[in-house]
């Protein structure tokens, strides 16, 4: 059980969102809860079409202690930590195990009610929006770690675990879950994201990762995307359910288990930093080590503004330079291999020398301050709207799209520290909006979909990693095609006939 470290998760989003986002956002919310109210108990609710009736029924479903209809737990659960409006469902409920969260969809289902997963709150892309009011269910409760298998290398979570948690319950095991967001995201909710990291490039995102799903569909079934209790490494048995639900966002059905590849802990592992004169140095740097074959763990870039914002945050004193982050798993002899290959590739590319981080307390210190990027930049700009653009592209075109992107910022008159996992071509675009200021955010939105634009030409994705959600549909489109996008609807259609499930997202 993580009990313990899932009732944590306000105090940590409350650390994490700034005073001026809960404000812009979600008028009149308060600190984020995990602790449900009575339904109906001072709310000024407005049910929009939520009979009694169904409250009353949710209730037996799953307890009156784990239904609530009040205004400042409905705020809270209709914001994430993109820049979209707080829309706030009709009512949440916390379920406490898999035949309550079916009973309850299945009442949704029978009176035309959307469903909205809800799992940490951390996405970017507006995922856990209200679009169309409905019941929120807040999966937090379901916290269990149901089975590790440590000989087999697989671990079966409920949605209420979270990739932190996780890995300090299999501490002392020999094994790890290396896939890291930067939030301490829900396990189930990465799933439903297809979430990534910066151990991408060596172990894969959550769709390489995802063995085995438990879903619940619209209409309450119960269902398993590789058979119920199967957590074998490969199969060819029929179509390919589990990738089907990873990335689909809570608009096929809601994922109540998800069964997980572990990874045994690599002998030696030793961070590195190192700063180039030049964006392109950097980058080609990047590239030419990927196409050596070294099996770097981690890469990632980080501009001259992303540095500046980098240090002042976390109080360190890197040089101010584009700059890569570099990381090396293996058998000690192995890593030295890695590095002395490495070494020879930055030289090249006038890189500097390596400044080191060998033991655990100074890795986990230097890869701390990297997760912490995004509110690094949002410190420069207090009292601004935040957006993280998404970009992936083949690693060839990196170099290309980055420099592009560079004068692009230049050309508008823009501020957007870059950050990246570029070992797999993606980077971040951190952009920040004076909420005042109509020209600024009109200038931002035509940049991002420039941004968006460029990497299709380039035959990469508007979203490596954070999902179409809410304001990318148009880019899915351009993307996908004409005829994808139609197949989308169409698989949508059979498992959500009432589009009930999470709806105005993605498709």
């Amino acid at each position: 059980m993580l009990s313990a470290a899932a009732s944590r998760w306000p105090e940590r989003r409350s650390r994490h969102l700034a005073p001026w986002l809960c404000a812009a956002r979600c008028t009149g919310s308060s600190r984020p809860s995990n602790t449900p109210q009575p339904a109906g108990e001072n709310t000024g609710f407005n049910p929009r079409g939520l009979h009694r009736n169904i409250i009353e029924a949710l209730q037996t479903a799953a307890g009156s202690e784990n239904v609530s209809t009040t205004t400042a737990v409905r705020k809270q659960h209709g914001k994430d930590e993109s820049y979209q409006r707080c829309k706030p469902p009709d009512a949440v409920v916390w379920p406490q195990n898999v035949e309550q969260v079916s009973r309850m969809a299945r009442i949704c289902f029978e009176n035309n009610v959307p469903i909205i997963p809800f799992g940490t709150s951390t996405g970017l892309e507006g995922g856990v929006l209200a679009m169309k009011g409905g019941v929120c269910f807040d999966l937090t409760k379901m916290d269990k770690i149901v089975e590790l298998n440590t000989v087999d290398f697989d671990v079966t979570v409920e949605p209420g675990v979270t990739r932190k948690g996780l890995n300090d319950y299999l501490r002392g095991n020999g094994v790890w879950f290396p896939v890291d967001p930067g939030a301490d995201a829900s396990l189930c909710g990465m799933a439903a994201t297809s979430a990534s990291g910066t151990n991408a490039v060596r172990y894969g995102t959550m769709r390489e990762n995802v063995i085995n799903l438990e879903v619940v569909l619209a209409d309450g079934r119960i269902m398993y995307t590789a058979g119920q209790q199967r957590r074998f490494r490969k199969t060819s048995a029929g179509y390919n359910l589990t990738n089907l639900f990873v990335g689909s966002e809570g608009t096929l059905g809601i994922i109540t288990k998800t069964t997980l590849r572990l990874y045994g802990i690599p002998e030696a592992m030793v961070s590195a930093v190192c700063s180039f004169p030049t964006v392109q140095a950097a980058t080609d740097c990047t590239v030419q080590i990927l196409q050596c074959g070294i099996p770097i763990a981690r890469i990632e870039f980080l501009d001259d503004v992303m540095m500046d914002a980098f240090n002042k945050y976390s109080k360190l004193s890197y040089t101010v330079s584009s700059t890569l982050f570099l990381e090396f798993h293996g058998t000690e002899k192995g890593v030295e291999e890695q590095i002395e290959a490495t070494e020879e590739i930055v030289k090249m590319n006038n890189g500097s020398e390596f400044a080191w981080a060998k033991d655990q307390e100074s890795r986990n210190k230097l890869w701390q301050a990297r997760h912490s990027a995004w509110y690094a930049a949002r410190a420069l700009f207090p009292g601004y709207e935040g957006y993280s653009t998404d970009v992936c592209v083949p690693i060839s075109k990196l170099p290309e799209i980055i420099m592009a992107t560079k004068e692009d910022l230049v050309t508008s008159n823009l501020t957007g520290p870059i950050v990246g996992h570029v070992g797999d071509g993606n980077f971040h675009c951190l952009m920040f909006v004076n909420p005042e200021s109509e020209d600024e955010g009109r200038r931002v939105k035509e940049f991002t979909d420039r941004l968006a634009r460029r990497a299709l030409a380039m035959h990469g994705t508007c979203t490596g990693e954070h999902g179409i959600g809410v304001g990318k549909q148009h880019l899915l489109t351009e993307e996908i095609g004409a005829v994808g996008m139609q197949v989308m609807r169409e698989i949508k259609a059979a498992l959500d006939p009432k589009d009930i499930m999470n709806p105005g997202k993605v498709v």
